[in-house]
């Protein structure tokens, strides 16, 4: 696989343990599966990996930093998904995800994004679910033994580990300013790896 092609090169996804999967595998999860290991852990595509984090930053890329919402629940991506609101202006819901912030007009932290990101579907479920009931896309991070339904883009990775996370949030920030003409090089994000990677 030539770095070239890749977003970053195919080492540091590696180390990143990006690609790593877990014991289990859903059918949805198949086609991005790579290999199985002899200790059961499932290996995703870094190819497929890398694709769909270049389609999820021009599909972000779309939208205003403020129509977007990303929502972690998982504390390992707390501090990536707060680096992306900080440096792109999204919105973000680090920690437990109040419900009804985008049903219910009513409530003071009402908000209306036209675009969601969730660290993992099953803990962001609640933020799924209004997505889905407010007719917004739904862009996912998914593992091996993610569901994908209600998902309208599975971005296949290690979505529990911190510097798989990190890593994630960190090309994506890049690409995104990228995409909206915020930067013009990758020489001019000042941003490391290690500023989205927690602890």
């Amino acid at each position: 696989m030539a770095d070239e092609e890749l977003l970053v090169p195919n080492d540091t996804y590696l180390k990143a343990g990006i690609h790593i999967g877990t014991k289990f595998k859903t059918k949805f999860m198949e086609e991005f599966i790579y290999k199985t290991r002899p200790d059961g852990l499932s290996v995703l595509n870094v190819q497929k990996i890398d694709d769909r984090i270049k389609t999820m930053a021009n599909l972000l890329a779309q939208y205003e930093p403020e129509q977007i919402l990303v929502v972690s629940r998982r504390e390992n991506g707390w501090l990536p998904v707060k680096m992306f609101g900080k440096l792109t202006g999204a919105k973000v819901f680090a920690g437990r995800y109040p419900p009804g912030i985008m049903t219910n007009s009513m409530l003071k932290n009402f908000i209306e994004p036209k675009i969601i990101v969730v660290t993992d579907a099953w803990p962001d479920r609640n933020a799924v679910l209004d997505a889905i009931k407010m007719g917004i896309p739904v862009i996912a991070l998914c593992d091996t033994n993610n569901q994908a339904n209600n998902i309208d883009l599975v971005v296949p990775c290690n979505n529990k580990g911190k510097k798989s996370l990190g890593l994630l949030f960190y090309i994506v920030t890049k690409e995104f300013l990228k995409l909206k003409g915020m930067i013009k090089s990758d020489s001019e994000f000042k941003s490391t790896i290690e500023d989205f990677t927690p602890e």
